[in-house]
């Protein structure tokens, strides 16, 4: 036999198939693999005779990665039936090994995932080596996919159908420890040496009984834990199990569905039927576009910010050991506790000690939660807070390696508190602005060395948001963007790098859906409309809800600093139609946002917010004609158009940092990949004959240039 992808040995009646895909760091089921897999399968029913047990193991440091994902990424809608049939074989192939009456044991040297972890079914025995790092689990639902190699067969009938949902419908993952628990791995070991000495002592001592070369599902008294979906308690969980989904879902993301539909139906048939229903619903996943758009972004995309491709080679690794934060507000006091709780020690300076310890009080009330969940311990909690020294001195500053400004947005505010501070910084150190609005390059000639000036723009709450964004001023070194790229990782956080522009990438793209949300409004669409729309198409809240949440006034103070920019270069800012009508609503009708009382949502004590009963009236028309569709797509593609114009001038300069930035800090819906895998995924011809039609009817917002357009043809990913 020539294998590429394993090898296959027989000695003293012990076959061992070993996965060892060659040029490849990890193992996939890519299409060699499966043609490998189905020789060995037919190899081992040849040599059934002579065999006392089987082992699978791995020549790699994990044990299995799972499905060939490029693959994926080049299936078509077409490719449905040929998708089918090879899902179909690779099972044939695992039932051929686990059902030749001959104990089968998986050595998990590392993690499994995904098809990874299906592998590892296989075997009757799972032997697991101790590994805090180790993760098992089926993720394939993060990626707009279902676990198709018999992994939602095998765990409803292990787990029993409520207690596999959270494994198959949440992508929960779980280690060696919790994976014994669950009986999903029968022993641990301590080192990768002792897994073969185990394994064989199990094969030994299973000689002679028939139950320990079957699984569970295969014995003929077999029951499912929990009962099956004709069981009353069961059946009363399934007739809300959909809409409770479809709720979560908002009918945007297929593979939930399609998951709990192959465990309920699967669990009403025998296990061949089972796994026949649960192919045909991956076969349909993994042709679809969302799929594709899932798998583009949440792992290619992913592993390149985790990777580092937005970062300056050249530059050593960087940890800072010391960080200064200016402004101990809403923004500073969430900075300091991720960097306390990353073990860097942190100085948290106002203009008062009072309000610098009211800054790190938040810290408390963040881990004072945990504690109470049992989930840190007290001395835990007194060593975090413990990094952060809250002063109302720039003295204190002194030695820091980094220095974060993130006090109010005003050019001159942010001028002198980072002359008072850059002083203070360590040899070598560097000093960042957390502005989300003001350029870099601007707000760097405060400082003596504008080439150790970056922009470090925090999403708020800092505690829960993953983003961060890096923003290069026109003078800012190679080194300190490396230096601020490592200092987010550290965090734990997801760094996407861009170059100066005002509002940068995140805020502008941004600004465009809540000030397109508002511009329809003051065209005379009800504001409900517009908010649950905007819902429907898969945005976190409406774009009325977000102005009110991130302050009105917020925006107006913003319109009325680029006014005078412009005014000093000689220029003149045309306010567009949703800026003027957000600048009424605080100037002329007080209703500045939620902070101060109320926007365009009023706030009764105890009460879920409701939309200010006076928009009906002040602003919406009773004979304004509009369609769904139209506002789902003004929403969308205006901020797509954004990221399209950043792309084409450099302010973006990588497909991988627009997509994550705006799914993780803008919230664009997941199911589009992001908003540039929202135009490649229709096609940029597709996409640029709507943005066409929109523009003729909605303005100048969604009119993409021949430069746009040829940037987005440029940059277009190929798999």
């Amino acid at each position: 036999m020539i294998l590429k992808t394993l090898r296959y040995e027989l000695a003293d009646g012990i076959a061992t198939i070993t996965f060892d895909e060659q040029g490849s760091p990890v193992n996939t089921m890519c299409l060699q693999w499966q043609a490998d897999l189905t020789q060995v399968a037919e190899q081992v029913a040849k040599d059934k005779a002579s065999l006392k047990g089987i082992i699978l193991a791995s020549a790699k440091s994990t044990f299995f990665a799972g499905a060939d994902l490029k693959g994926v990424m080049r299936s078509q809608a077409s490719d449905g039936p040929r998708v089918f049939v090879e899902i179909e074989g690779i099972k044939k192939a695992f039932r051929t090994i686990e059902t030749l009456g001959v104990p089968v044991v998986s050595f998990l040297n590392g993690t499994a995932l995904g098809g990874g972890w299906e592998v590892a079914l296989i075997g009757h025995h799972r032997i697991a080596t101790a590994n805090p790092k180790t993760q098992f689990g089926l993720p394939e639902v993060t990626l707009g996919l279902i676990p198709g190699g018999g992994g939602i067969t095998k765990m409803t009938r292990q787990l029993g159908l409520l207690a596999a949902q959270p494994y198959v419908l949440e992508s929960k993952l779980f280690g060696p420890e919790e994976a014994q628990k669950l009986g999903l791995v029968h022993e641990i070991v301590a080192s990768d040496d002792q897994l073969r000495p185990r394994a064989l002592a199990h094969i030994a001592a299973s000689q002679g009984q028939p139950e320990a070369a079957q699984h569970l599902w295969d014995r003929k008294d077999y029951k499912m834990p929990g009962g099956t979906p004709s069981n009353p308690k069961i059946a009363g969980m399934l007739s809300v199990a959909p809409a409770v989904l479809k709720q979560k879902t908002r009918g945007l993301y297929p593979a939930p569905e399609a998951a709990l539909a192959a465990m309920v139906e699967g669990a009403m048939v025998d296990f061949d039927t089972a796994m026949r229903i649960e192919s045909r619903y991956l076969a349909g996943l993994m042709t679809s576009q969302v799929a594709r758009n899932m798998i583009n972004t949440f792992f290619f995309n992913m592993n390149s910010i985790k990777g580092g491709q937005s970062r300056p080679k050249a530059a050593p690794r960087y940890k800072p050991q010391k960080v200064g934060i200016l402004g101990a507000g809403m923004m500073g006091s969430g900075i300091a506790y991720a960097q306390a709780s990353k073990g860097i020690a942190t100085v948290l300076k106002d203009v008062s000690v009072e309000a610098a310890e009211k800054g790190k009080a938040y810290s408390h009330k963040l881990t004072q939660k945990r504690v109470d969940k049992g989930r840190m311990t007290v001395d835990k909690q007194a060593a975090l807070l413990s990094l952060i020294q809250p002063t109302a001195s720039a003295q204190d500053l002194k030695g820091c390696d980094l220095i974060i400004e993130a006090v109010f947005e005003n050019r001159e505010l942010k001028a002198r508190v980072t002359q008072e501070a850059e002083p203070m910084l360590a040899e070598g150190g560097f000093f960042a602005s957390n502005t989300s609005t003001l350029p870099i390059s601007g707000l760097a000639t405060a400082s003596a060395k504008p080439e150790k000036f970056v922009g470090i723009h925090f999403f708020s709450p800092v505690d829960k948001m993953q983003l961060v964004e890096i923003i290069r001023g026109a003078q800012t070194d190679d080194e300190t963007i490396a230096r601020a790229y490592d200092y987010v990782q550290a965090l734990g956080k997801l760094p996407i790098v861009v170059n100066d522009s005002r509002g940068f990438y995140t805020s502008r793209t941004f600004g465009t859906f809540v000030m397109e949300g508002a511009a329809m409004l003051g065209e005379g669409i009800p504001a409900p409309v517009i908010e649950n729309l905007a819902m429907q198409v898969g945005m976190p809240v409406g774009p009325l809800a977000v102005l009110d949440e991130t302050a009105l006034s917020l925006s107006v103070h913003v319109l009325d600093q680029t006014r005078e920019d412009f005014a000093k270069e000689g220029k003149t800012h045309t306010a567009t139609p949703g800026e003027l009508l957000v600048e009424r609503m605080v100037k002329e009708l007080k209703r500045p946002g939620r902070a101060a009382g109320g926007g365009f949502y009023d706030y009764p004590t105890g009460q879920k917010k409701v939309l200010w009963p006076e928009l009906k009236t002040r602003f919406e028309k009773a004979d304004v004609v509009y369609s769904q569709q139209d506002i789902k797509d003004r929403l969308l593609y205006r901020q797509a158009v954004e990221t399209a114009r950043c792309l084409q001038e450099g302010v973006l300069t990588s497909v991988h940092d627009g997509n994550i930035g705006s799914i993780f800090g803008i919230g664009f819906p997941a199911w589009t990949g992001g908003a540039l895998q929202f135009i490649y995924g229709q096609g940029v011809e597709a996409f640029a004959k709507r943005c066409a039609e929109l523009a003729a009817k909605y303005g100048a917002g969604f009119v993409l240039t021949a430069e746009v357009m040829a940037s987005l043809k440029q940059h277009q990913p190929v798999y």
